[in-house]
């Protein structure tokens, strides 16, 4: 009879324990990170865009908190994610370009690709890499991913279900990424073949074609579009882990080259804007409306947010859900015409200004939080943060402990509305687009660029003053140019490193070390 007792009040125990837990893990938030891929600054109605329309990202920005000084890790893909993912600066990260790993063979050749999956995906990160979605993970989240990769190829380690998401679908692969109509995308480790036949990447138009007639380009507009795939994906992941806490990772292409949009958005852009002028002479794919096509793109995307907030709203989960919306770096200076539709304003949006460049059309991009139980609707704050500071700002929220290697800096009470650390500095490094780095402290934005190229000139902009970063004020301040050498341990001669001392880095970088 005693031991029956004992049995029953184990039970007993073992139950309520089970309920507890599970009533505990149910307050914890549900987190939906969507990263624009190319998205500038200003291609949003929130943030000034006249011409493109944006109303789902607006009423995130409308029923949450709008960042104004909000940076990517990078001023191009992976090394952004990268930041992003791994919370730290790219003077501590492990990708630091976007590494198409050569030495594989002809990887650049989407006909080999789709034969040889060796030849596909970017250099891997480390086996040990701690990202975001391992740390959420462990604190009992499930974990999902939808969109690109970019950030190691099949048959590595680094891929994102070996990287902490339970689920995965999308591009593992930044090339194969280069057409909205692939042949093939991966669910988790496996490819899923589409319904679209071979175009490869970069195809021109035909010979002795009307460029004006819209039937010449028919051939980029295939059957199964990615983004849809993708987020039908999304949204079953959503519901079918509406009972626990999720994370999901929402890595959207768009707006990225080339200009492929549903046509339902190009009738209507075309109908808004007129016939405009057509793109012969493409980088990525020609097309009869490419303005229309590009608004499209981004209006596509602002559909797809519109629908995930239903979803959320349809499942009863909406507002115990954390959205934040930004994008990965700058807009393009290709194919699309971001000078006529302002993309990086109040930036320059010039070439040398925009992606590939860490001046602020290249890295200050957008960012909105929406969290309905939490945040005061329709706020903004100047607060100046980064990538990587979204990962101690989620482990604040889902009570972990933040990893200490991380350079961020919780962003948590600015969005509670209490009193907000901030960050001393700023600090990139780029070694494309010929070497770059740049320093923000405070108004003061330093720059030196063409570092390959020999030059250690530092360019010194007052962004309280001067935003637009045209008038360089180095000479003028020799003291700042000084106390940043100094404490921001940058070299003054050809052997250049701004990484924290005693910190090694990766072998690959182009810096080297004192």
């Amino acid at each position: 009879m005693r031991k029956s007792v004992i049995l029953f009040l184990g039970i007993t125990i073992i139950l309520f324990s089970c309920q507890d837990k599970k009533k505990e893990e149910s307050k914890l938030p549900n987190i939906i990170y969507i990263l624009a891929d190319d998205l500038g600054y200003g291609e949003l109605g929130c943030y000034g865009q006249q011409k493109i329309e944006t109303p789902n990202i607006d009423k995130l920005a409308e029923t949450g908190m709008r960042f104004t000084q909000h940076y990517s890790g990078s001023p191009v893909c992976a090394p952004a994610r990268c930041n992003l993912l791994t919370g730290v600066h790219p003077g501590h990260a492990f990708i630091r370009g976007n590494h198409e790993w050569g030495s594989r063979g002809d990887v650049w050749n989407y006909k080999a690709m789709i034969s040889d999956s060796t030849l596909e995906g970017q250099y891997p990160m480390p086996d040990t890499t701690v990202t975001i979605a391992k740390l959420l993970q462990d604190a009992g989240y499930a974990t999902g991913m939808v969109g690109k990769w970019g950030l190691g190829a099949p048959h590595t380690n680094s891929i994102p279900n070996k990287m902490g998401f339970d689920y995965f679908c999308g591009y593992n692969c930044q090339r194969i990424a280069h057409t909205y109509y692939p042949v093939f995308l991966y669910e988790n480790q496996h490819r899923i073949y589409l319904d679209n036949d071979t175009i490869k990447p970069h195809l021109g138009l035909e010979k002795d074609v009307d460029s004006s007639d819209i039937a010449s380009y028919s051939r980029f507009t295939l059957n199964d579009y990615a983004p849809d795939i993708m987020h039908t994906k999304a949204l079953n992941f959503i519901t079918e882990n509406k009972d626990k806490p999720f994370f999901m990772y929402y890595a959207s292409p768009l707006p990225h080259l080339p200009l492929q949009a549903p046509q339902k958005w190009v009738d209507y852009y075309v109908e808004k804007f007129g016939d405009g002028e057509p793109l012969v002479k493409a980088g990525y794919y020609p097309h009869r409306y490419p303005r229309a096509a590009y608004a499209g793109m981004i209006s596509c995307l602002d559909e797809q947010v519109g629908e995930l907030v239903s979803k959320l709203k349809e499942l009863n989960i909406y507002e115990n859900t954390i959205i934040i919306f930004t994008s990965d770096n700058g807009p393009t200076y290709l194919d699309a015409d971001t000078k006529w539709f302002e993309s990086a304003k109040p930036f320059q949006t010039e070439t040398g200004r925009t992606k590939g460049y860490l001046y602020e059309g290249g890295i200050r991009v957008p960012m909105i939080v929406s969290w309905p139980e939490k945040i005061k609707a329709g706020t903004e704050t100047n607060h100046i943060s980064a990538f990587w500071d979204v990962m101690p700002t989620l482990c604040d929220i889902v009570n972990t402990e933040t990893p200490e290697f991380t350079d961020g800096i919780s962003f948590l009470p600015v969005l509670s509305d209490e009193e907000q650390p901030t960050h001393k500095y700023l600090y990139w490094e780029f070694a494309g687009y010929n070497g770059q780095q740049a320093v923000r402290m405070g108004s003061w934005k330093a720059i030196r660029k063409n570092i390959k190229k020999g030059n250690l000139e530092i360019e010194l902009y007052n962004l309280d003053t001067d935003i637009r970063e045209e008038n360089n004020v180095a000479a003028d301040f020799p003291e700042i140019i000084e106390k940043g050498c100094r404490d921001w341990n940058i070299c003054t001669v050809k052997c250049i490193n701004v990484v924290e001392a005693g910190h090694p880095g990766p072998v690959r970088s182009f810096m080297m070390h004192k």
